[in-house]
């Protein structure tokens, strides 16, 4: 297996990792970035972002990302196709594997592997991706204003989502699959008593239809039971809010994680319990998810890194 010695790893592409490269790359750190499992991140799903700062008239989720890779490159970051398989942080330099062929020995890294959105597994959700189906209320939901949505999920997230966009929609369905509520007692009481909101108890959706984008969602109401009631309701969104797993296995025995597997940092700041390891970006956030946030995010690490490195007397 060969090896290979840099001052700064970043494994990941999303805004928070791009934005790492931009600012390491103008600090003559040399950075090299791996792209991962989804080149540009989540954002990369997205038809249109129009709340990145810059983009008056708004901007693709693909051509933005194109534009953070080209603004690394041109300040020297060594951009690369590849997915980090394993890690060693116990020393320095550490050592992280990427497609169970190569080692690269690094005396910092920076994590911004991101968070993968969970769906329920239909197939129609990959077939109206960007097309009505969307894993962020508050990145999306402006599209959906005086429209029909629905929201699957019993939880905090489902029930800040369905509030935020019963803002906008005219109607929003929350689809729940419980008889109850697994919401904070205060999320609940503002989704029963939000006149918007029409909560779906005991409901699964089985499928989407629809022509150029999500015209309904299949339903069945009590599965399996005796008066099980399958019907089609019209819709022109449908968002999923059952959580988010942060990609950051590779990384537990070394650093702490919280038990979802968000990586916990240090209070305001990226660093993680292991010196000269930054995480950014969706992996260590749990509350925001956007795309400006982790660019924020990955602009300290990088900062943080250069003065790891200086500090120490590596650069």
């Amino acid at each position: 297996m060969s090896t290979e010695k840099v001052k700064c790893l970043i494994i990941g592409s999303g805004p928070a990792g791009y934005t790492a490269a931009i600012y390491t790359g103008r600090a003559n750190i040399a950075p090299v970035l791996y792209e991962g499992l989804q080149p540009g991140g989540q954002l990369t799903t997205t038809t249109d972002v129009e709340n990145f700062p810059g983009y008056p008239e708004g901007i693709s989720g693909p051509q933005l990302m194109e534009d953070l890779r080209k603004q690394a490159e041109r300040f020297g970051a060594d951009i690369r196709t590849g997915i980090a398989t394993s890690a060693d942080l116990s020393k320095r330099p550490y050592r992280i594997t990427i497609d169970n062929e190569k080692v690269i020995e690094t005396e910092t890294v920076i994590i911004s592997t991101g968070a993968t959105a969970k769906y329920l597994g239909l197939d129609d959700e990959k077939k109206y991706a960007g097309m009505g189906v969307s894993a962020c209320a508050t990145c999306d939901g402006f599209f959906y204003r005086k429209k029909t949505v629905a929201v699957v999920g019993g939880g905090d997230t489902a029930c800040e989502e369905a509030v935020y966009l019963a803002g906008l929609a005219k109607q929003v369905y929350l689809i729940v699959r419980k008889p109850f509520l697994r919401a904070s007692k205060i999320m609940q009481a503002r989704v029963m008593n939000h006149p918007n909101i029409k909560v779906l108890f005991e409901h699964n959706a089985t499928g989407l239809y629809g022509e150029n984008g999500v015209e309904g969602v299949h339903l069945v109401k009590r599965a399996g039971e005796c008066n099980e009631e399958h019907y089609d309701l019209p819709i022109d969104g449908f968002f999923l809010a059952i959580g988010h797993k942060p990609n950051s296995d590779i990384f537990k025995p070394y650093i702490d994680t919280d038990e979802v597997g968000y990586i916990i940092t240090e209070n305001g700041t990226p660093r993680t319990k292991v010196p000269g390891v930054f995480a950014a970006g969706d992996v260590a956030d749990p509350h925001y998810r956007q795309a400006i946030t982790a660019a924020g995010s990955g602009c300290k690490a990088a900062i943080e890194v250069e003065r790891y490195l200086s500090a120490n007397e590596l650069l």
